[in-house]
């Protein structure tokens, strides 16, 4: 990947945040843009998101951010001048959920840990 593509990436995935919680900062208070990544002929640009919650949260979130993914270009059109303006495809991205998860497993090997040394 480019680093013209790189930058790109980081600008539109600052852009959509902003965007998304300056215009709809009560319905996306728990969402948290993750990654962008344009295609390398600025068609089509995948926007990863997580959400602070569970399943049902994420969906929710998903139908919100693909419902209003034609206003949310619109408005990045605005601020981003490029030669094409990308469809924006919004998808879920676990990896924090599964960090998190990671995370609660190993405090309870390292409370096993120091309750049989004990």
């Amino acid at each position: 990947m480019g680093q013209r593509l790189v930058r790109i990436n980081q600008l539109m995935r600052k852009e959509i945040s902003d965007i998304l919680h300056t215009d709809y900062c009560a319905e996306t208070v728990c969402i948290t843009i993750t990654d962008v990544d344009v295609a390398p002929n600025l068609r089509c640009a995948r926007v990863y998101f997580s959400v602070i919650g569970k399943g049902l949260e994420s969906r929710e979130a998903g139908k919100f951010l693909r419902g209003r993914a034609s206003i949310i270009r619109e408005k990045l059109n605005k601020r981003i001048i490029l030669k094409y303006s990308p469809k924006l495809e919004f998808h879920y991205d676990p990896s924090f959920e599964r960090g998190s998860e990671m995370i609660d497993l190993m405090d309870q090997v390292d409370l096993a840990d120091g309750g049989a040394s004990e």
